[in-house]
């Protein structure tokens, strides 16, 4: 369940906010994407990179990233900064990406998730993932199986979760 929600503003991610996603890729994940990584999915015409802002400072508080190939999204990233987690920023982040699936008739979203990370996958579980699948030894620092977790949508654009 989540607390409080937090309010933010979600914007497409630019390089203004490349230093800031950046360091929070650092705080967030053992192996993290670096500076360049990230700069090189703005110019990546089948990535959306979104970040959660906070109105009162403007700074950087979680992002996400998406991947769409032909009518499959791949959420890549989810991360929000430890102070603001169980505020909603990352289910806010996830209902751009719903919506967009569901706007644009995308068949399925997916993604990979700890199997220990149990809030994340309460998280997933809530907005109609399902576990979907198991890579073993997916994660590195602690070496850790991920559980792939997908929403499907009807050829509608409408989720079959519901």
């Amino acid at each position: 369940m989540e607390h409080l929600k937090k309010k933010v503003r979600i914007v497409p991610m630019t390089s203004a906010h490349l230093d800031e996603v950046a360091d929070l890729e650092r705080i967030c994940f053992s192996t993290p994407w670096s500076r360049n990584m990230l700069a090189e999915e703005l110019d990546n015409a089948c990535s959306a990179f979104l970040v959660a802002l906070d109105p009162e400072d403007g700074s950087v508080v979680g992002y996400a990233g998406l991947l769409v190939i032909a009518d499959e999204g791949y959420i890549t990233n989810v991360a929000v900064r430890p102070e603001s987690r169980r505020g909603g920023v990352a289910g806010q982040l996830l209902d751009v990406f719903l919506n967009f699936a569901g706007a644009n008739k995308l068949a399925f979203l997916t993604l990979e998730v700890r199997e220990s990370n149990y809030a994340a996958i309460a998280l997933y579980g809530s907005r109609g993932f399902r576990g979907a699948g198991r890579r073993r030894n997916y994660y590195e620092h602690p070496k850790e199986d991920a559980i792939i977790m997908t929403r499907e949508f009807a050829n509608d654009g409408t989720s079959t979760a519901d």
